[in-house]
């Protein structure tokens, strides 16, 4: 489905820049792109897609769903705020159910609700909160927290347990395992079904400081470290056994009991989110409850994280690090919709790894009560997969295939504001999707493109815009090509771009422009500049990617008019096509650095350039209105002027606008 022509409308009437959250500030005046520290960008994976929204609900209520496949084949899980799988029953702060089949056909019974799985530690507003579970040698046990009512501080924890397999619980009722705000946020190592796949008598936990993601208002500081501890699996609720993790002594891990020498095994202080154009939620740091992963097939740990806008993804080959970031999903500011929302407490159950290790579901959840304006409030899970970064270099020779159509093609962006991103190589050059996410937006801030599976060689990238806006829609500056090897992005080397693109809304709806560079190699390609307007947001069309054949020849009636202009040094510049036949059959034209020439047997060879092309192009070049050019580009007392068979563009100088006009002097 196309996107509505007013920008601001998503399916179903919800206005994209409503926010409704109670008792948030607007935007600040800071830098929107991410500030702080990153760690370093994985070269293990190649490829990460995961899905827009969560596609498999199930009949179900509440949120978080910490969880765990046990020993008899079953999944466990535990919810926060809701009925669990017992609908019809009371609502609870907290809630176990037992969870049987798979993704699409998901049944489920609750087990025990309340004070029958843990207490709450901490006086005044403060309520149960799972964050982490595990099996190991048929016990579950299940981590729960004390979380306050404004999900701003999380003070006290401790670790509960079932030997029947979630009915009834125990604890140690005198005192939390946790306080004092430190490693309150647990959640386990997934090593598969009751731990099969862990590698020593260790159940690793992983843990937060202070709060279970940013603290909105303040309370505690936010969460910038993510910590480890490892416990005997015979003593999991003994507090005293529990080693944590301190660093490294020639390269071996080190631990201790004293939980004050407690290290990071991942620092991120990325915050991002810093100014919004309406109000909302910002300044958000990127590490929150989550879960690990324990990738037997891959060996790899991935630890699914998230923020209020986006989930973040890292990876590692080892519980200890070093951990690197392999994906942001960006899922734009409020308001979601059904076909596009991101979560909270994002989890990735082993259950349902596939046997490759390439495909996986994550959980996570939405809240009604939250300004998303959409609500995914029951155990939900939607794909994510992954391809491993490739060793083979390019072998794809010169031709006319786009590689951006090839199998295992995954669109990057930004953010898909509509959740569109087949549109960008389903070769319909009339589509539009942009990255509106109620940002402000600065520097190099917006990309459209692919990564692949594989290597390719190119040397060509035709971009087709989206829709142009009042408040956006196109790129301001410093648009260009860059390919990725290695999982380092590189700005292309010789590069040229036909038409020359103007860098404001004149860039025109659906009009292509084809940026030609020397032929590299690498297993991803984007279109990337600083986005305008605004509301500082780009749109898309169409991106397709070739490795062409170079040598480009002009012949008859075109060669004389380029030559007798100045050849590659006149206002066309250099040759970027060979003759070509219009779509019409009537004409023939060759594409320039910086217009096209186009010949008709009536019309003769006429040359188009600049910015009185770029308007041509986005009207529909000699199939839309104004039809074949009939002169060269003339002199006008506002500026240029090139006139057409149905009509003629001018080109203000004193403004830099060109304006298209009928025939009969109005505007088109």
């Amino acid at each position: 489905m196309k996107k509505s022509s007013s920008r601001g409308t998503l399916a179903g009437g919800l206005i994209a820049g409503l926010v409704i959250v109670t008792g948030l500030t607007g935007a600040g005046s800071l830098s929107a792109r991410a500030t702080g520290t990153p760690p370093p960008e994985s070269t293990f994976f190649s490829t990460a897609n995961a899905q827009e929204s969560s596609t498999i609900q199930s009949s179900s209520d509440g949120d978080l769903w910490a969880s765990c496949w046990a020993d008899d084949g079953n999944l466990y899980a535990a919810n926060g705020d809701g009925k669990g799988f017992s609908t019809s029953g009371p609502s609870s702060d907290i809630a176990v159910s037992r969870i049987a089949g798979t993704p699409g056909s998901l049944t489920g019974s609750t087990l025990a609700t309340g004070n029958a799985i843990s207490q709450t530690w901490t006086a005044g507003s403060y309520n149960r909160k799972p964050t982490g579970m595990v099996c190991v040698n048929g016990t579950i046990y299940l981590a729960v927290q004390d979380l306050s009512t404004s999900f701003n501080d999380a003070p006290a924890a401790t670790v509960v347990k079932s030997t029947d397999h979630g009915v009834t619980w125990t604890w140690d009722h005198s005192a939390p395992m946790f306080n004092n705000h430190v490693f309150t946020t647990m959640f386990f190592a997934d090593f598969g079904q009751n731990s099969a796949n862990a590698s020593d008598g260790y159940v690793y936990v992983y843990g937060l400081d202070n709060n279970w993601r940013t603290s909105f208002d303040g309370s505690v500081p936010n969460p910038t470290d993510l910590f480890l501890a490892r416990v005997p699996s015979t003593s999991v609720q003994t507090r005293s056994t529990w080693q944590f993790y301190t660093g490294t002594s020639g390269g071996t891990p080190t631990w201790s009991t004293n939980i004050a020498l407690k290290q990071p095994v991942l620092h991120d202080d990325r915050t991002i989110y810093p100014s919004l154009i309406n109000a909302g939620t910002h300044n958000l740091t990127v590490l929150g409850q989550g879960g690990v992963l324990y990738d037997k097939p891959l060996n790899r740990y991935i630890y699914s994280s998230w923020t209020e806008y986006t989930y973040e993804f890292y990876e590692s080959p080892s519980p200890t690090g070093p951990w690197s970031h392999f994906l942001t999903k960006d899922f734009g500011g409020y308001p979601w919709t059904q076909s596009k929302n991101g979560g909270y407490a994002t989890t990735i159950p082993s259950k349902f790894l596939s046997s490759d290790g390439l495909s996986m579901y994550v959980q996570s959840n939405v809240c009604s009560c939250g300004g998303a304006g959409t609500s995914v409030y029951n155990y939900a899970l939607r794909s994510l997969n992954l391809t491993v970064a490739p060793t083979a270099a390019a072998t794809n020779s010169t031709g006319s295939t786009n590689v951006a159509q090839t199998p295992g093609t995954v669109p990057i962006e930004r953010v898909a504001h509509f959740a569109n991103n087949s549109y960008y190589n389903d070769g319909n050059l009339t589509n539009s999707e942009d990255d509106w996410n109620n940002e402000h937006k600065s520097g190099d801030s917006s990309w459209w493109g692919y990564t692949w599976p594989r290597q390719y060689t190119i040397n060509k990238v035709v971009y087709t815009t989206g829709a142009m806006y009042p408040d956006g829609g196109w790129f301001s500056s410093n648009v260009r090509v860059q390919v990725r090897h290695g999982n380092t992005w590189t700005d292309v080397a010789s590069p040229s771009t036909v038409p020359a693109y103007p860098y404001s809304s004149a860039a025109g709806t659906n009009a292509s422009y084809t940026f030609t560079f020397t032929p590299v190699s690498g297993d991803g390609v984007r279109v990337i500049g600083v986005p305008g307007g605004s509301s500082t947001f780009t749109s898309v069309g169409e991106v397709s990617a070739y490795y062409s054949t170079g040598g480009f020849t002009v012949q008859g009636a075109i060669a004389t008019k380029y030559n007798s202009s100045g050849g590659a040094a006149g206002p066309e510049g250099g040759i970027t096509s060979n003759e070509t036949t219009t779509a019409d059959g009537i004409g023939r034209f060759n594409t320039f650095q910086n217009g096209a020439i186009y010949w008709t047997p009536n019309t003769g060879a006429q040359m188009v350039y600049g910015l009185i092309y770029s308007k041509w192009a986005s009207l529909g070049y000699e199939q839309g209105v104004l039809g074949y050019p009939t002169t060269d580009e003339t002199s006008d007392p506002l500026g240029r002027r090139s006139t057409f068979q149905n009509g003629y563009i001018i080109f203000n100088s004193s403004n830099g606008v060109a304006t298209a006009y009928r025939s009969n002097g109005t505007v088109i």
